[in-house]
Order: structure tokens, then sequence, then C-alpha cells
């Protein structure tokens, strides 16, 4: 397997490092109802490489019937400039997604079920325990041959589902623990429809810590009811160093109605660089990107940072006019 290490080698670094997983050409682009051009997807992403943001996941091999953005997944991923520090990932729910995205460059590969029986058969036409007999095959496909990728566990509704609401913990602990026994070595609790709270948050992150102490686990989170970056500090608090988010809060999911956009990435590395984090990318260079996506998509995107700008951030005229008075 490649590209695992992407955290920075060096050990002189005075702040914790956290690992910023942009997902906007997947979760966020996945609602779009016009297609992004593929030429696009791919400007995107090489940006992201060259503002400093290491893990990407890319796109999702899914029937192009149900989610027409993604039609072009084997294309972008070909056609990406990158770098050796650099961890591009892909969904792939079921065994025939497998079979395409190990011939691609993608460094890992995410394997999806919800905890929410009602919402995982809306997503993926089986129920949860159906779901989960099909993960050692999966898992074995993309664990097989000379270039094995990395299997990674998406819980989905992992915080709550919009048509069951609370979910309980031990129904996340089988899920999770599925994976792990099929070969995943790192598990992302997903907040798919923003129902994740400081208290769900911090409870359910203990429990699989307590079940599987050796997986590295991630969070996914949605800014669905406002409190997402608040559910991040819950989450730096308990010890969570893998965070997804998406370019100007992209994002949402199409098989429940009201579920709006991931964490905003410009947001978050604000967020993690005025609270003591590293990251190892560009602030400027993040928000050009959420401002290119914008002009792409031709609409306003709902991300702050990305207007204000870091507090810091002084315009050349206002310096001199600083230094003058």
């Amino acid at each position: 397997m490649q590209n695992q290490n992407i955290a920075p080698s060096s050990t002189s670094r005075d702040k914790p490092f956290v690992i910023v997983t942009e997902v906007g050409t997947r979760d966020g682009l996945q609602i779009e109802k016009t297609f992004v051009p593929t030429e696009k997807k791919i400007e995107l992403i090489n940006d992201m490489i060259a503002a400093g943001i290491r893990s990407i996941e890319v796109t999702s091999f899914v029937s192009p019937k149900a989610v027409p953005q993604m039609a072009d997944a084997e294309e972008v991923l070909a056609g990406i400039a990158k770098r050796s520090d650099t961890r591009l990932s892909a969904l792939v729910p079921n065994l025939r997604a497998a079979e395409r995205a190990v011939r691609t460059p993608a460094d890992a590969l995410v394997l999806l079920c919800s905890a929410s029986n009602t919402h995982n058969r809306k997503n993926l036409n089986r129920s949860v325990d159906e779901t989960i007999a099909r993960f050692p095959e999966v898992a074995s496909c993309l664990l097989a041959g000379a270039n094995p990728k990395k299997v990674i566990g998406a819980v989905a509704t992992a915080f709550g589902c919009p048509f069951e609401g609370d979910i309980a913990i031990s129904q996340v602990l089988k899920i999770a623990t599925g994976y792990v026994k099929a070969g995943a070595t790192e598990i992302t609790l997903s907040d798919t429809t923003g129902m994740a709270t400081p208290v769900n948050i911090r409870a359910l992150v203990r429990a699989v810590r307590a079940e599987l102490p050796n997986v590295d686990l991630a969070l996914h989170l949605h800014n669905t009811r406002g409190i997402g970056l608040a559910n991040v500090l819950v989450g730096l608090g308990e010890g969570i160093t893998r965070y997804d988010s998406s370019m100007g809060e992209l994002g949402g999911c199409p098989f429940a109605a009201g579920a709006t956009g991931n964490i905003c990435t410009e947001d978050l590395l604000y967020l993690l660089a005025e609270s003591g984090y590293e990251t190892g990318v560009d602030l400027e260079k993040a928000i050009a990107i959420a401002l290119k996506a914008e002009t792409i998509l031709g609409r306003r995107l709902t991300g702050q940072v990305m207007r204000s700008g870091p507090r810091l951030r002084l315009h050349a005229a206002d310096a001199v006019a600083t230094a003058a008075g």
C-alpha cells in the first residue's frame, strides 16, 4: 500500500497535527444537478494538492444512473497530478465498485454502511446485516494483488437518522467491528444528515475506542444545524485528529431531504489554526479553491471564512495605512 503516512514525518513540530480530508469533489458535488466537467474537477483537485491538502476523497464508484455526477470517476483519478505525500481515496459501496476502483490510482477505498436500516436501504438497497455480510468479499478485492489498497470503513448516520431517530451505539459497534474483521484499519464515523451533538460525539467516540482501541478514527461532520465546528472541538478534546470537510461547505445526502453541506474546509482550517493545531494547508489557497468552485457552479456558497478571510489578514493598502498612521 502506498502513501499511508500522510502526517508530517518531522517530530520537531510544537503543534499537534490534524489531517483534513477534502471531500468536496465527492460528497460536495454528488447532489449538484448540473454536471461539473471532468477537467474542472481535476483542476480543483490539483489546486487542493498545491494548497497542501494531503488527503482527498476524490469520487465515488456508484452507478451513473443513481449519481450522474460521479460517472467520470476513473477519468478524474487518472488526470490528477498526484504527489508522493498525497492520499487519494474513493467510495466503493459494493463489489462491482471495488473491481472498478482497484484499477485506478486511488490509494485508499472507502466501504459504506448506514447504521440506520431505513437509510441503508435508500442508499444501498440492502439491509445493514446484508451489507455487513458483504464486507469480506469487497475488502478482499481491495487488499489482493501486487498493489493493495488501504481499506476504510465509513458508518453513515452514526449519530442519528432522519427516518429512525437516535441510533444505538451497539449498532455502530456492530458495523465497525465488521469492518475491522474484514481488514479495515481506519473507521470514519459519519454524521450524514447533521444530527451529531457534542454529547453523542463524545459518547460514540469513547464507545468505539473502548471496543476497538487499535483503530484509527475519523469524523465526517455536516453543518445542517449549525454546530458542525462545535462538534469538531469535542472531537479534538477526545483526541480525534482526522476530519472530513468540503470546500465552501458544499455537500449533502441525496437520499435524505434537508441534509445540507459538510463542515466547510476553510472554516475548519481557520478553527484549527486559531486553536493551536497544524494542518500543513495554506488557508489562503483553500479560500481561492472555494471561490473557484463557486464560479464553476455559478452560485454563492455558504462558507464564511471564504468571505471574511482570516482575522489577521491585512490587504496591502491597509498595511501601508497602518504603518503610516
